[in-house]
């Protein structure tokens, strides 16, 4: 009986170790704030366009961003 709590040990504190350095873990992703955003870049970018009257921000040159 004590053999097999040992194994049971073995395994559980094997499996937490895994878990915790094993290949599957990743560091966190990093978050992208609105600054960072090329996407939304190129909407302020487009919306200043448009204010002041430039060709950038056609309709034209919105399908060929796919939007």
């Amino acid at each position: 009986m004590l053999y097999l709590l040992a194994l049971v040990g073995a395994v559980t504190l094997a499996v937490l170790l895994w878990k915790t350095y094993g290949p599957a873990s990743r560091p966190p992703t990093r978050v992208v704030g609105p600054d960072d955003d090329p996407d939304f870049l190129w909407k302020v970018d487009r919306e200043v366009n448009r204010r002041r009257g430039g060709s950038e921000g056609t309709p034209d040159s919105d399908q060929e961003r796919g939007d």
